[in-house]
């Protein structure tokens, strides 16, 4: 018997990797009875090994030499079909190489259904049909054997792995749902054992909920842009909790243990974590005394949207200087480097204003803040 170096090739869509990485370690793991094994004459439990599952399908221009490689050391092919692999052109190209090679070709359906007629639905790829092969008789996660699902899928990997090895279906599909059970009990009174010991821990430790709620304390402006990425952190002896707020409202830490109770914790507000963003708030850093509920006033920093300043240049890319322009109905007036520099009330701020002159002609006659000399305002004379 010629020998393998891969017992099969599994192809797939790139949409489908995810059912790809679970039917390879299904098929590398999968354990055979010992009695088995001894009928047949394997030397080990887990015949179906290894399985080639490339992390990504195919580039464009063909197969690979690589991938050919593969292929011709592979004894068969798996095919995952779903709507996404029929209409694979990189899954039609290895279905054809290793239809060359005269050897067996095997299907999983993971989604779709087979001659649907509707290419949104259908299975299989049209190579079947143009190299001549019959209609396979493909296992089905999808098959509605059962009431619960997980177990069809278990099903349809046992009928994969029969027609892989040449056994009887019954044979080993008892057997894995007697295993199944035991898997589930098994993990049912593991879990019974964790909720046990978390409800101990949590009766021992009596932990609480705390709950900072933000407020701004600076004059509010609804044209300017709200609270977003902010994060609070509460630091305690030995960890620190962190909540991520996308509008002023209340940060939630639970599970703080009651030792910190009505004791000095240290918290601070950062308005954006990541320093490529605009901090619209000024950063907060404290000692308090913890509680339930406590209250942190946020003050909005006004010079972020205050400051207006931006470059006012000709056609020819050179400096306007001396230009007066009006942002809505502000005067402001160029410098020699044609620098346009003025501040706005945080009451007045808002994101985006209109620019007017009387002595050019704007080219464009609006801009978005934050706005700093990188932005640039272009006139005609």
């Amino acid at each position: 018997m010629e020998k393998f170096k891969y017992f099969a090739f599994i192809s797939y869509n790139s949409k489908d990797i995810r059912w790809g990485k679970r039917l390879q370690r299904k098929l590398e793991g999968y354990k055979m009875p010992i009695t088995l094994c001894k009928e047949r004459g394997w030397k080990t439990q887990t015949p179906i090994s290894p399985v080639f599952f490339a992390p990504t399908d195919i580039q464009p221009g063909g197969l690979s030499e690589e991938l050919k490689r593969h292929l011709r050391d592979s004894r068969y092919l798996i095919v995952i079909c779903s709507p996404n692999s029929a209409s694979s052109s990189w899954v039609a190209e290895e279905i054809e190489y290793f239809h060359s090679l005269g050897r067996e070709i095997h299907f999983l359906i993971v989604d779709g259904e087979p001659n649907s007629g509707d290419p949104k639905t259908e299975c299989f790829n049209p190579i079947l049909k143009k190299l001549g092969i019959p209609e396979p008789l493909a296992a089905n996660v999808n098959e509605k054997i059962f009431v619960r699902p997980w177990l069809n899928t278990e099903r349809a990997y046992i009928q994969l792995i029969s027609k892989l090895l040449s056994v009887e279906f019954d044979s080993i599909w008892q057997r894995h749902r007697r295993l199944l059970k035991e898997k589930i009990t098994a993990w049912l009174v593991g879990i019974a054992l964790v909720l046990a010991t978390m409800l101990g821990i949590w009766l021992y430790t009596r932990a609480i909920d705390v709950q900072v709620s933000l407020e701004e304390i600076t004059y509010k402006n609804n044209n300017l842009p709200p609270l977003e990425n902010a994060v609070v952190t509460l630091f305690l002896e030995n960890e620190t909790k962190s909540d991520t707020l996308k509008t002023i409202g209340s940060a939630h830490f639970s599970n703080i243990p009651t030792k910190y109770l009505n004791k000095e914790v240290r918290l601070s507000f950062i308005s954006n974590a990541d320093p490529r963003f605009t901090q619209y708030y000024y950063p907060i850093d404290t000692t308090l005394v913890l509680k339930r509920r406590l209250q942190l006033g946020i003050k909005r920093d006004s010079t972020i949207y205050g400051n207006v300043r931006f470059k006012l240049i000709d056609e020819n890319h050179k400096a306007l200087a001396g230009v007066t322009i009006y942002v809505d109905s502000t005067e402001a007036r160029s410098d020699k480097n044609g620098i346009v520099s003025m501040y706005i009330p945080l009451r007045r701020q808002k994101e985006e204003y209109h620019l007017s002159s009387k002595s050019v002609t704007l080219l464009n006659d609006t801009f978005k803040m934050p706005c700093e000399t990188s932005t640039v305002i272009r006139a005609i004379k």
